[in-house]
Order: structure tokens, then C-alpha cells, then sequence
């Protein structure tokens, strides 16, 4: 079974995958005020309410081994995009 932490931030629904995060950073450096890298160089939610919804959909979007996803009130996977 995946490790996997989630947050509900406004109509989105944030993912992080912990068995997949490598620690590549490339969401902190998009968003530090979102993700943040914890124990073992794996990524985990700092304060995503406090960033814009385009921004953590950015921030999501760059990692590179899809250990990010998005999905929205209705349902749909906005990232990673399929």
C-alpha cells in the first residue's frame, strides 16, 4: 500500500505520494510556502492554504516522478495530467 498524505485546499485536493518523492525539490523551489522537505528528503505540506490555486497547481506539475497530484472538487486529475 502507497504512503500517501492529503490535504483539501479550497476546491482542490493535494496528494503527495511519499513512496514516490525522491526529494528533487522542484515543487519547494516553486513553492515554498506550499511543500517542504521533511524526513528522508521526502516532500510534505508546509502551508498550502496560504498559496494561490494556480500556483500549487505549478508547483505540482514540475515534479518530475509524478509523486504530486491534484484533483478537483469534481473529481478530475488535474495533475498529473493524463
Amino acid at each position: 500500500m502507497a504512503d500517501i498524505v492529503e490535504r483539501k485546499v479550497g476546491d482542490l485536493t493535494l496528494r503527495i505520494d511519499r513512496d514516490l518523492c525522491v526529494g528533487f525539490e522542484h515543487c519547494t523551489d516553486e513553492s515554498p510556502v506550499a511543500f517542504e522537505l521533511g524526513d528522508y528528503d521526502v516532500v510534505e505540506f508546509a502551508h498550502p492554504e496560504r498559496e494561490d490555486r494556480s500556483r500549487l497547481i505549478v508547483a505540482s506539475e514540475v515534479c518530475p516522478v509524478d509523486a504530486l497530484s491534484v484533483i478537483d472538487s469534481e473529481g478530475n486529475q488535474l495533475v498529473p495530467r493524463v
